[in-house]
């Protein structure tokens, strides 16, 4: 598989954020609706759209993080933020621990265990793998954020 180009990037950016406008215009067309918003209130947050806008939350990072310039970056950046605020504004909320952070098995799932002498580290996240996602309505991760973890004792 050969390398993108610059221009297979620009095509992708432009893909997402004609999804990204397509779905936010969607969910402002039932949010104004009064008769709709009184239903998806009773329905409750729309699970499946999180789950996707999570999915195109990861894909735009990790765009980012592998972005060969800075303009580059920088848009994939920006796509990302506003992919976030979607999910916010949908009733969910990205779980990305920093380094350090205590493991909480309820919105972590430990991928990769890394080894250390330091007993104050232990069980706390190394490195953020992938984000993951909680339903605020529903209280629980429907996808955890996927984490390093430093275990005191144990080999790498």
């Amino acid at each position: 598989m050969s390398e993108p180009t610059l221009q297979d990037l620009a095509d992708a950016v432009v893909d997402v954020g004609r999804l990204v406008a397509r779905q936010a215009a969607s969910i402002d067309k039932l949010v104004d609706d009064g008769r709709a918003a009184a239903a998806r209130a009773r329905a409750g947050a729309d699970v499946p759209l999180l789950v996707d806008l999570l999915a195109l939350h990861r894909d735009a990072s990790a765009c980012a993080a592998t972005a060969r310039s800075r303009r580059e970056r920088e848009a994939f950046t920006a796509v990302a933020g506003g992919l976030e605020r979607l999910i916010e504004g949908r009733g969910g909320r990205l779980v990305a621990p920093s380094p350090g952070a205590v493991f909480d098995a309820t919105t972590m799932e430990a991928v990769e265990v890394v080894a250390t002498d330091d007993t104050a580290r232990d069980r706390t996240v190394a490195e953020l793998v992938e984000p993951g996602l909680v339903v605020t309505e529903l209280g629980r991760a429907v996808r955890p954020a996927r984490v390093a973890v430093h275990r005191a004792g144990r080999p790498a």
